[in-house]
């Protein structure tokens, strides 16, 4: 790994995120400074900046944490510093305490590290009084409701955009494996190839998974959303579509593991297994109308028409092919019921 991909993201956070951020901050500082004169109001500018988060609901659990951390650092700082005063061992105690307690709470990580970071800073400040302690509390609180406010306003995001494309990626590749399946069932393959084959059917998985934890992202950002009523119907849209291509992954993967482990160079003079390529095809076409009639995708197939249109007629395989020819029709059945479940005006089966 290069010393840079430590500290580096992969891909820019959103120019209007860090916007936000500035002025979220901007506006905890100046107002709690007007609010509350006294000390520079760093706890108000520390929590705005860390609310603004990439959806509004993460804001408002970002803000809960922020704001239980800090009230359980505040108060064991205090305690402390009334007890044996503010000298540098205190600090040292305070944090010490600070993070055993949140263990024993339970809290989560960003939380403890929160208890602990408030408690040294409000000895490093020099504040013991219980004055001092209380505006901190209000000046932090200030800041996460600023920060939620700020997000809330200023073009709350929406997260429908990375998991369109999670699911446009996931869908155009479903469609191609499925292409791929076809050809190998009527060309004569080598062991490279099954292997291949069977790699790039693999990936469907944590293609899948991806595009359910971006759509699963999507419908977080929609909570607290004033946005929400325009884009609710974008993802659910999204999720529906997943619902029926997350199966046919795991049968696209089936089929495969079945055509590899069952290969043999006689299984191409088999008249069924033609059948099945031909029909996997149109699969692959009705996969991609699917991701298309979606809005996911904004190109269209090479034809608007769904292929499933005419049940496949078997003739009976040989005996040694019966097994293999026998899993690929039950899952080809199971990917056309997915596909043809919303359209009854197609032929079963």
């Amino acid at each position: 790994m290069r010393f840079s991909e430590r500290f580096r993201a992969t891909k820019r956070a959103p120019l209007l995120q860090v916007l936000k951020s500035a002025v979220a901050t901007v506006a905890a500082w100046l107002l709690a400074g007007w609010l509350i004169p006294g000390p520079l109001p760093v706890f108000a500018a520390i929590a705005a900046l860390l609310v603004v988060q990439p959806s509004v609901n993460q804001s408002l659990g970002k803000a809960i944490e922020r704001s239980v951390g800090v009230i359980a650092g505040v108060v064991i700082a205090s305690l402390l510093g009334l007890v044996f005063g503010s000298s540098s061992w205190v600090i040292l105690v305070a944090i010490l305490v600070s993070m055993l307690a949140a263990w024993a709470a339970r809290m989560t990580t960003g939380t403890s590290n929160q208890v602990a970071i408030s408690a040294m800073l409000v000895l490093a400040l020099g504040g013991t009084a219980p004055e001092y302690a209380f505006d901190r509390i209000i000046e932090t609180l200030i800041g996460a409701a600023i920060g939620i406010i700020v997000n809330a306003l200023i073009v709350p995001p929406v997260l429908a955009g990375p998991s369109r494309d999670q699911l446009a990626a996931l869908g155009g590749e479903l469609a191609a494996s499925v292409d791929r399946l076809a050809r190998a069932l009527e060309r004569p393959q080598r062991p490279g190839d099954l292997d291949g084959l069977m790699i790039e059917a693999r990936l469907l998985r944590p293609m899948r998974d991806a595009a359910d934890g971006a759509i699963a992202d999507a419908e977080d950002s929609l909570t607290l959303n004033p946005r929400r009523s325009a884009h609710r119907g974008d993802i659910l849209e999204q999720r529906r579509l997943l619902d029926r291509l997350g199966p046919m992954v795991t049968q696209v993967i089936g089929m495969t593991r079945a055509f590899v482990d069952h290969y043999d160079a006689g299984l191409g003079g088999e008249p069924t297994v033609g059948a099945i390529a031909e029909q996997l095809r149109r699969v692959a076409h009705d996969i991609r109308l699917a991701v298309h009639l979606a809005d996911v995708e904004p190109q269209p197939p090479t034809s608007a028409i769904p292929a499933l249109t005419a049940p496949l007629e078997v003739a009976a395989p040989k005996s040694e092919h019966w097994i293999l020819v026998g899993s690929l029709l039950e899952d080809l059945r199971r990917m056309r019921d997915e596909l043809q479940a919303e359209d009854p005006s197609l032929p079963q089966g």
